[in-house]
């Protein structure tokens, strides 16, 4: 379930917040049921993503992972990011799921970030105050403006272990030998640790 009937969400046309729409009948809607087929769009989605620098600034990479209601995968994606801050991998990670979001027709958005900052300052509770995010944070809010409602929920590290698990194999990926330029691809897990302050 994406969000109870006293949980409140963002919807962009307002940019205040409102009672949730969304119910427990609506979460499962359009879902399918049981072990059938992953679905490819659903109307609501949980976006978890988590962005890691390894040094700050280092070697970055951020991880992005997109589920219905009921836990199944819409989109699970890294990416290598070359060398930036931590701060920047958290905002690349969030841009990279909002637009795998938007291109599987998700209409209602519930993002989870263990990055305090991030959630923080597209709530508004906190200035972007370096310049180097004030881009990213406007584009990720145009990007939340473009769904029918959004939620923007900060969580514990330790519950958002897939996506910091993608944007770690981002950096494995663009780290190897072979690799010098920022790439992506559908992620694995990876048992190496993210570094730096967020």
């Amino acid at each position: 379930m994406i969000a109870r009937e006293r949980d409140t969400v963002l919807t962009p046309a307002s940019n205040r917040l409102k009672p949730s729409a969304m119910s427990e009948s609506d979460s499962s809607q359009g879902v399918g049921s049981g072990a059938g087929p992953v679905p490819t769009t659903a109307e609501e989605a949980i976006l978890w993503t988590d962005g890691a620098a390894r040094g700050n600034p280092g070697p970055a990479g951020c991880g992005a992972i997109l589920k219905t209601a009921d836990g199944r995968v819409l989109s699970a994606e890294s990416q290598y990011l070359g060398q930036t801050t931590n701060n920047v991998a958290e905002y690349k990670a969030l841009l990279l799921g909002l637009t795998r979001a938007l291109e599987a027709g998700v209409r209602r958005i519930e993002v989870r970030a263990d990055s305090e900052l991030l959630i923080r300052q597209l709530k508004g509770e906190y200035r972007v105050k370096n310049e180097g995010l004030k881009p990213l944070a406007a584009e990720a809010k145009a990007l939340l403006a473009r769904f029918e409602s959004f939620r923007l929920q900060h969580v514990r590290r330790e519950l958002n272990t897939e996506a910091d698990q993608l944007a770690n194999e981002g950096i494995d990926r663009g780290s190897a030998p072979s690799s010098s330029a920022p790439s992506s691809g559908r992620a694995r897990a990876s048992s190496t640790s993210k570094s730096g302050d967020k």
